[in-house]
């Protein structure tokens, strides 16, 4: 009887064990990344973003990106924000104002949209400009066009860049393939002031 409960008692330990190990492993393994930093919203030339400072009601303003891909804040100086999410902006600026502000905390929110924007020109529905808030793909950039007229060239859609140096780039999309789920990697992301040409 006394092997029994001997056994009893060690398996429930056992168990016991092996329940805190595999709560510790739990505990101990990495978190996901976070969510939506890859999709958060990238300033560029044009945005107008609205800074304030807590409890500095001098040092609130409604900023504009200049062409450069720069802004300037008050204490702060000249920051370099083309590519930046807003909470970037932020990091950046409470650091150099922490140097004059204890404790200090900045909001930044973007009031206007002006920088990411794509051309749709050519034989869709909705030629123009479109803005976006989130990256936008050449399927994406289409719908917002209307789709594609009867008689557009769907299979010789191009898509024009230019690139830092001036040279425009260019890259091809095959719409039935992409609609077919072939060839997928034509589907690229667009950049601002990419075009995309529907002959």
């Amino acid at each position: 009887m006394n092997t029994i409960q001997s056994r009893g008692r060690f398996g429930a330990l056992l168990l016991a064990t092996l329940w805190v190990a595999a709560f510790e492993v739990r505990a101990e393994a990495p978190l996901p990344p976070a969510q939506g930093t890859a999709d958060a919203y990238r300033l560029q030339p044009g945005d107008v973003l609205e800074i304030s400072v807590w409890k500095e009601d001098s040092l609130r303003r409604e900023v504009l990106v200049r062409s450069d891909g720069g802004l300037s804040f008050p204490l702060a100086g000249d920051l370099s924000v083309s590519g930046l999410t807003p909470d970037d902006v932020r990091h950046e600026l409470e650091a150099r104002l922490g140097k004059f502000i204890p404790d200090v905390t900045v909001s930044v929110a973007v009031q206007q949209i002006n920088g990411n924007q794509v051309f749709v020109v050519g034989r869709v529905n909705r030629p123009g400009v479109f803005k976006f808030d989130r990256p936008v793909d050449v399927m994406q950039a289409l719908s917002l066009a209307g789709g594609a007229t009867e008689f557009a060239g769907v299979d010789a859609i191009r898509v024009l860049r230019r690139g830092a140096d001036g040279r425009q780039h260019t890259f091809d999309f095959a719409y039935s393939d992409v609609a077919r789920g072939r060839h997928l990697e034509q589907n690229i992301l667009l950049k601002s002031g990419d075009t995309v040409v529907v002959p």
